[in-house]
């Protein structure tokens, strides 16, 4: 088995607030391999931001901070660096891609100098070099006339477009490992067809590593290797992309499941997941997922005692009490036609 490019373990992220400390991010371990799409999927709130901007240590400091663990890239432990190797690791090594592209390039700078910039922190560049690697960067995602586009300033832009600049501004020093936060929100359907796309061709093309954070199970289907679920702040199951789907082994991913609109069931209500995602602030005992599972009926363990993420089958993991228990039932995702073998599922 290769070994991993990048490796959380046991990753735990406080926040100190005016009524205490909350946990957004609780002892998460996962991996990406070379050349593997690994989605982090999960309800809003659950910490897959969090996880992702911890990796590149872009936590505010306060009121946030790293309570423990490892971020491991290339076995070298990214919270152990000093911050000036750090900013060197940052878009050289691993890009991001945030998530809103109307508010993340700076308005009153040309998309061309926030792309050079980038380009000239990395790569001992001069200035014409730097924009002529800015031109063909845009050129490499699809935008028409980069030579032009390089001076237009952001509001020019569509929200297709800039969101092309961003990914080009991310990829313009090749990067090892790409972080790409709900890539395609706040834009329309096809739009965002264009941009996963785009970013499936740059990555085969590169043979980059994309940790993709989600909540569209549609595009987990279309564009993953392997997935790890997370709810209230933990990875709750974790595998290849086909087994998640194949045979869902935690109660919370067949209930996103159960939720996902599908063809020929128009005018029929979608079935939703009792009860609500809990405060970080006030996390339920035992198992967090207990006041709203199906599995639980008045199961003691189940309140008293949280259950670890373990191996519940080859090469796939679930943090349930009554794993064995129940069935696993095959899904059929919104779209098969594209979907890609698992690559080496993490242990």
């Amino acid at each position: 088995m290769a070994a991993p490019l990048l490796e959380l373990r046991n990753l735990t992220v406080a926040f100190d607030t005016e009524r205490g400390q909350i946990r957004p991010v609780q002892n998460v371990s996962l991996s990406v391999f070379p050349g593997q799409t690994m989605a982090l999927v999960g309800e809003s709130g659950c910490g897959k931001s969090v996880t992702a901007l911890s990796i590149l240590r872009l936590i505010p400091s306060p009121p946030g901070r790293v309570l423990g663990g490892q971020v491991l890239f290339e076995g070298k432990d990214l919270l152990e660096l000093p911050e000036k190797q750090m900013r060197l690791v940052r878009g050289k090594d691993i890009a991001m891609i945030f998530q809103e592209p109307m508010t993340s390039l700076n308005p009153v700078f040309t998309v061309g100098e926030q792309i050079v910039e980038a380009v000239q922190l990395h790569q001992n560049v001069r200035t014409k070099e730097a924009y002529e690697i800015a031109e063909q960067a845009m050129r490499d995602v699809g935008i028409a006339d980069p030579g032009k586009r390089l001076h237009e300033y952001p509001h020019r832009l569509s929200g297709g477009m800039r969101q092309r600049v961003m990914i080009a501004m991310a990829l313009s020093c090749r990067p090892k490992l790409l972080i790409a936060d709900e890539p395609t929100t706040a834009l329309d359907v096809t739009i965002q067809a264009q941009i996963l796309e785009l970013l499936r061709e740059l990555q085969e093309q590169r043979g980059m590593s994309v940790m993709l954070i989600t909540h569209d199970l549609g595009v987990v289907a279309e564009n993953a290797d392997a997935v790890a679920v997370m709810y209230a702040s933990k990875v709750v199951e974790y595998t290849g992309v086909n087994d998640l789907f194949d045979s869902p082994r935690h109660p919370y991913t067949e209930g996103l499941f159960r939720a996902m609109p599908r063809l020929g069931r128009a005018g029929q209500r979608l079935e939703a997941i009792a009860g609500t995602v809990p405060n970080p602030e006030r996390f339920p005992p035992g198992c967090k997922f207990h006041p709203r599972c199906p599995r639980m009926n008045g199961d003691a363990v189940c309140a008293g005692q949280e259950p670890a993420l373990r191996e519940v089958a080859a090469k796939h993991w679930a943090a349930c009490h009554h794993v064995e228990n129940f069935a696993a039932k095959p899904v059929t995702p919104p779209t098969t036609d594209s979907r890609r073998a698992a690559a080496e599922v993490p242990r």
